[in-house]
């Protein structure tokens, strides 16, 4: 045989046995994990597995006490609670999620994973072709608590004190404790072992709403909770009363509130009893907005158009407010006006002192060719001369 066929030959068999030697069966990286909920609640289960090629996974369910009766389970199954979402990469991953549970959604999840090219044969044995990893899910009734409606906190009511309640009714468990929560963070020193608990809001004002939850604990089920909403208007607490900058800089204001629910931000630029309002459509002006936060930024200053005063308006269910904010804009020589003033007041001063100078009057003026005192005169020599003279004829 030639060389080179034998070389060919050689190349050909390796890149048919290469799929073979990189070949790799299905396993798990992740699986799902058993879980206890309350009806109402939802969850979600994840499945990782790896493989070459990629594994296909899916998902199957059992009744409780039924675990040999699974039934496969599809995207949008049980009145659109299911919701199935897989992709397929280095990894396979797929994510179950089932909302507004119900009690009979109780029972065993199962994840599967093959890439084995006879797992969709009938006739092959599905435990041989496919791996399991399985998950437990409990639904048990959620407790019943009655709680206080919510309520608003306004300027007129904000001595009068707000009680908040909590009664837990009925529980299939016996519960450990209870606390409160305030927009998620828990509230110090409101943990109690009673049924009925209350929280108390002496003075409230505008950042004292939020979103309020009695928590209950149980040593055999998930906690039960009930929200309370605090409403506000909103009250802006932070702004920047004027912004001062050079034309061509960018200038930034914002505005800083309290009060719920979380307002919506609004910008607008006041031109005595006219405005304009102010979005992200001009290319100069970007607004930011989150919760109780907005920023308005401008690029690019212009002396002509930019000066002038911007308003915040924030305004939620209950009312609205609003603050200003005074932006100046100078000129490029803005920095040299100071040297300026005191390079004009050196030249007013300098030719002030040159005309009184030149204003002097020419008496003021003393001759250096003139004698200093007075001269004296022949007349009196003559005098002297005369009286020598006569002495000398006695």
């Amino acid at each position: 045989m030639h060389p080179n066929a034998e070389m060919l030959a050689v190349l050909l068999l390796g890149n048919l046995m290469l799929p073979l030697v990189s070949a790799q069966n299905a396993g798990f990286v992740k699986s799902p994990m058993s879980e206890t909920k309350l009806t109402g609640d939802a969850f979600e289960l994840y499945c990782d597995v790896v493989g070459n090629p990629t594994p296909e996974i899916q998902w199957w369910y059992a009744e409780i006490n039924r675990a040999e009766s699974f039934k496969q389970l599809w995207d949008g199954a049980r009145k659109r609670r299911v919701s199935i979402n897989t992709a397929y990469g280095a990894n396979g991953v797929s994510v179950l999620g089932i909302t507004r549970l119900t009690l009979e959604d109780s029972g065993t999840y199962e994840c599967r994973a093959s890439n084995d090219p006879r797992r969709n044969d009938l006739r092959q044995n599905p435990a041989i072709t496919w791996i399991r990893a399985q998950a437990t899910i409990s639904v048990l009734q959620k407790p019943k608590i009655n709680a206080s409606d919510q309520t608003t906190v306004s300027v007129d009511t904000s001595s009068k004190p707000v009680i908040l309640q909590c009664n837990l009714t009925t529980a299939h468990t016996p519960h450990k404790e209870s606390y409160w929560m305030k927009n998620g963070q828990e509230i110090p020193n409101t943990r109690t072992e009673l049924r009925n608990t209350a929280h108390r809001i002496n003075k409230p004002r505008a950042d004292d709403s939020g979103e309020y939850m009695c928590v209950y604990t149980f040593d055999m089920a998930p906690n039960a909770n009930a929200t309370i909403e605090v409403k506000a208007k909103p009250d802006i607490t932070g702004h920047k009363r004027s912004e001062n900058k050079n034309e061509g800089e960018n200038a930034t204001m914002y505005c800083r509130s309290v009060g719920y629910p979380h307002p919506t931000w609004t910008w607008r630029k006041v031109d005595g009893t006219s405005y304009t309002d102010i979005d992200n459509s001009t290319g100069r002006f970007f607004i930011a907005n989150r919760d109780n936060f907005t920023e308005l930024s401008i690029i690019n200053l212009d002396i002509n158009t930019d000066p002038g005063v911007y308003e915040c308006n924030a305004t939620n269910v209950i009312g609205n407010t609003a603050e200003t904010t005074i932006l100046r804009v100078r000129s490029h020589l803005a920095p040299l006006w100071p040297f300026l003033g005191v390079l004009a007041e050196i030249i007013i001063l300098v030719v002030i002192i040159v005309v009184y100078e030149k204003r002097k009057r020419p008496d003021d003026i003393i001759d250096d060719d003139e004698p200093v005192g007075p001269m004296k005169t022949n007349s009196t020599n003559n005098h002297k001369d005369k009286n020598i003279r006569q002495r000398n004829t006695k």
